[in-house]
Formats: C-alpha cells, sequence, structure tokens
C-alpha cells in the first residue's frame, strides 16, 4: 500500500476580496495514509501543518538528495510504527506581503477564518475524517508554529491539540531586535515612508537577485501588517510600530501587537487552553531569532497556569528543523484520538 499526496483547488469566499488582490483560489495539498485508499469505510484523524512566512503547502513536497520531504517522512514514520496513520492538510497561506500570521487582518485578509471556518470543513466534507476536535491537530514551525498557538488557543473546539515548532512568541525578543536594522535598510529605497511604498511597489516581486536587506524588511513589513493593519493610511496599509526615522517605539502601536503575543495571552485563553488534549512546544538553544526565549516563557507561563505541556529544546537553530517532526508526529499519535 502507497499512501498518496493529492492537490485540490479551493476557492475562497473569505478571502475574495482581499485587501492585497492576492488570489483567493487555492492549492490544498492533502496527505493520504496508505490504507486510504484501501479501506473504504475506515475515518482518520488529520493534522493541518501550516507553513512559515514566506512558505505554503507545496513547499513541503519538495525533494532534497539529503532529506526527505513531508510524505516520505510520514511514510517512514507510519511504516516504522512511530506515527498511526493520519490525514495532513496542508493549506497556502501566502500573501503579497509573505505570510499572513493566521490571523484575521484589514491589511492582508480574513487568514484565522480561512482555516478555521473554511479549510477545516472542506476537508471535513471530501475526505474521511473523524470530525471533531479531540481528532485535529494544528502544527506548524516557525510563524506556522506561532499560527498553531494562535489558532488552537482560540478555537479549541476545533483543533483539540497543538505543536508549535520555534513559534515566533515573546515579541521583543524576536521582533524588536531587527527594528533597528529596518530603519537603516529602508533609507535605500527612499525617505520616510515613501521608502516603504517604494520598497512595496519595486521590490515585492519575483526579479531575482533580491538584496542582503530584503528578507528584514519584508519580514517587519509582513509582522507589522499582521499586527497593526491601517487601511486608511496613505502610503500603504498599516502603522509601522516604531518611528520610521530615530526607531523609537511608539506605544500605543507596539502595544497593539502585544495582543496578538502568544506569552501574553496565555491568562486571556486559559481556559481554552486547557481543554487542549495536547501542548508540545520546542525549540533549539541557538535559535537566531531568539525564539527559545519565547517558548521558555510560554510554557513557564502554561505551568504558573496549571496546563498541561511538553517542553523540548535541542542543539540548533532556527533553519532546516523538519526533521523534529521525527519528534512531534509520535507524540501526536499518542495523544489524538482515532476514534
Amino acid at each position: 500500500m502507497n499512501s498518496e499526496v493529492r492537490v485540490l483547488d479551493h476557492t475562497s469566499s473569505v478571502l475574495k476580496n482581499n485587501p492585497l488582490k492576492d488570489p483567493h483560489k487555492r492549492k490544498v495539498l492533502v496527505y493520504l495514509p496508505p490504507s486510504y485508499n484501501k479501506d473504504k469505510h475506515k475515518r482518520y484523524p488529520v493534522v493541518y501543518l501550516i507553513s512559515g512566512f514566506t512558505g505554503y503547502g507545496a513547499l513541503n513536497m519538495n525533494l532534497s538528495p539529503y532529506s526527505e520531504n513531508i510524505q516520505q517522512r510520514l511514510d517512514r514514520l507510519i511504516r516504522s510504527r512511530k506515527t498511526g496513520e493520519m490525514i495532513v492538510v496542508m493549506p497556502d497561506c501566502f500573501t503579497k506581503y509573505g505570510g499572513s500570521q493566521y490571523v484575521n487582518s484589514a491589511a492582508t485578509g480574513r487568514y484565522e477564518d480561512y482555516i478555521v471556518k473554511e479549510i477545516v470543513p472542506f476537508t471535513d466534507t471530501n475526505f474521511r475524517t473523524l470530525p471533531r476536535a479531540a481528532s485535529r491537530c494544528i502544527i506548524g514551525k516557525s510563524s506556522g508554529g506561532y499560527g498553531a498557538m494562535w489558532l488552537a488557543m482560540r478555537n479549541p473546539e476545533v483543533f483539540g491539540l497543538m505543536v508549535t515548532h520555534s513559534g515566533d512568541s515573546a515579541f521583543e525578543y524576536c521582533y524588536m531586535p531587527d527594528f533597528a536594522n529596518f530603519i537603516i535598510d529602508i533609507q535605500k529605497y527612499g525617505k520616510g515612508h515613501k521608502a516603504v511604498a517604494n520598497f512595496i511597489k519595486t521590490q515585492i516581486n519575483d526579479k531575482q537577485p533580491k538584496g542582503g536587506d530584503f528578507h528584514n524588511i519584508i519580514n517587519v513589513i509582513g509582522m507589522t501588517a499582521c499586527y497593526s493593519p491601517n487601511p486608511k493610511r496613505k502610503e500603504y496599509n498599516f502603522d509601522l510600530p516604531f518611528d520610521i526615522y530615530t526607531g523609537e517605539i511608539i506605544p500605543e502601536i507596539w502595544n497593539k501587537w502585544l495582543k496578538f503575543d502568544p506569552v501574553r495571552l496565555v491568562n486571556k485563553y486559559r481556559n481554552n487552553l486547557k481543554k487542549l488534549k495536547l501542548i508540545y512546544a520546542d525549540c533549539g538553544v541557538r535559535d537566531e531569532f531568539r525564539l527559545q526565549a519565547g517558548a521558555r516563557i510560554f510554557c513557564d507561563k502554561l505551568k504558573k497556569a496549571g496546563i498541561k505541556y511538553i517542553h523540548r529544546e535541542f542543539n540548533a537553530g532556527h533553519m532546516n528543523v523538519q526533521y523534529r517532526y521525527d519528534e512531534s508526529f509520535p507524540v501526536i499519535s499518542k495523544h489524538i484520538s482515532f476514534r
């Protein structure tokens, strides 16, 4: 028996007419375990695997001579009986600004609603799923890890299990250090707010090579569009949380960001978090974005709130840590409901 990855077209009403005019017709990749096409009556739990910043579902299928794609990895874990058979759904939540953080934003679109209100029902309609929270897990790494935390703590009736690998949290550690570089890097594209508008107009495209400053600029723009949107601003549709010349933090805007920070949301969503069958968080101790601090703070707050969790660390940085799925999928398998 062989597994199968199906590529489905999904037309979204939620993303139609989104602020960035990004496509509302998207590909959804679905991994079907080896027995799916043999046993026509069996139903399966579902894992929603969401991508990091500048990523989308199809990238999980990339082939590499020195690594496995997600299908190869899951096949091996199932074959070795480390993981039970599960459906794995890989949606596309890419935006012009690099990503959505899986939140509803007036600057990018309603991506929380897209996942919760469209992709989950779409999956349950088209596949033999176990359509309940105890049989659904949300997992991701980096911005996908952030999305897993955000979606699970806000929607425990949809996702009963959550796994975050190197997820964005403790915003003062993972985002604020990039602001000082941004105000220097953006000067290459003009003065003040016009420089940001010019970068968006001239650099967000498929022309290569990109400058060494591209990732830092697009990352700050992408996060700002998610956390402090402002559709009424004339230059672009978000408010930077710092003065574009001095870099001084603007408290009223920065505080908007902090309302999205997982470490600051534990108490707010305490009752929801207690409903989850699994909270798993890990991060490399040498993470370049300092996300190990966020994972530690997040788990410490869970502990103080009396919420069960699994916290693991490993000796690596932020990039190319897909091998951590070898740790998390077996844990998911132990906690997810197969009935």
